[in-house]
């Protein structure tokens, strides 16, 4: 196989996998393509286009609550939409030049699973039940949250599935307010980005984008339908304990020089 073809197969899965689990999947798609040499500007691209077939994995899952009338879900997207779009327009240049780098992911890696080690510390009473019932100050509030999750590692499942938990979803609704948020926020940040760097690209890298996009979506499509089941019985603290001791050896390979991580 094509080494493009094989990067983009290897960077689809790691997007697809990782997307909707709290655990960031823009910092591993970082330190994936350091480890494979695709870390170009150009790769920082695909790495965001291709977070649309993650998307889609949602769409399909979902699909009878997306394709009936529900004003109220409508509503609710585009109110949380609104914080990450004005904040990611106005300094997404900024984050690029000096966060898109393996310490300060790392560094975001371990600090929101220290984040998540919190919030799972306490028991606490739910408001909202399911999305349904969700007002539209409730998904302003899950919008913020989504915020940090400019900042890469932060992972933006992690930020609101944790930050709707604090506000008063369940766990189940929370997590599948963020499945439903990451329709607009990452198609809008994939055509946005793909627009701005038109000129880095030709014809000849649609194929590169085909694949990354069909396999994000494959295993997008497993990992949203497992991680359904999991919230109902367990919490959140495998995948904090994944992102400390992640972080740290991320930290140490870097220390010590025994991976030539992009500073």
């Amino acid at each position: 196989m094509d080494t493009t073809l094989l990067h983009a197969l290897i960077l689809g899965v790691v997007e697809g996998v990782t997307e909707f689990l709290p655990i960031s999947s823009t910092g591993h798609l970082i330190l994936a393509g350091d480890l494979l040499g695709a870390n170009d500007e150009r790769w920082n691209v695909f790495n965001i286009v291709i977070q649309t077939g993650a998307m889609l994995a949602v769409v399909w899952e979902y699909r009878t609550r997306f394709f009936r009338i529900d004003i109220a879900l409508y509503r609710n997207l585009a109110v949380a939409f609104v914080p990450a779009a004005i904040l990611g327009f106005l300094f997404s240049g900024l984050v690029k030049q000096y966060l898109f780098h393996a310490v300060p992911v790392a560094l975001a890696f371990i600090v929101g699973g220290i984040i998540i080690l919190l919030v799972e510390r306490e028991e606490r009473t739910s408001r909202v039940m399911d999305t349904q019932s969700m007002t539209w100050l409730d998904a302003l509030k899950v919008g913020i949250a989504q915020c940090f999750a400019l900042i890469p590692g932060t992972s933006r499942s992690g930020a609101t599935i944790i930050g709707g938990m604090l506000f008063g979803l369940s766990r189940k609704a929370a997590t599948e307010f963020s499945f439903f948020l990451a329709v607009p926020t990452l198609m809008a940040a994939g055509a946005y980005d793909l627009f701005k760097h038109r000129a880095l690209f030709s014809a000849s890298d649609l194929p590169m984008f085909g694949v990354g996009s069909i396999t994000a979506f494959v295993a997008a499509f497993v990992v949203v339908r497992w991680l359904i089941r999991y919230v109902a019985t367990h919490d959140f603290k495998p995948f904090a304990w994944y992102r400390i001791a992640f972080g740290l050896i991320v930290l140490l390979t870097a220390h010590f020089g025994w991976v030539d991580w992009k500073y």
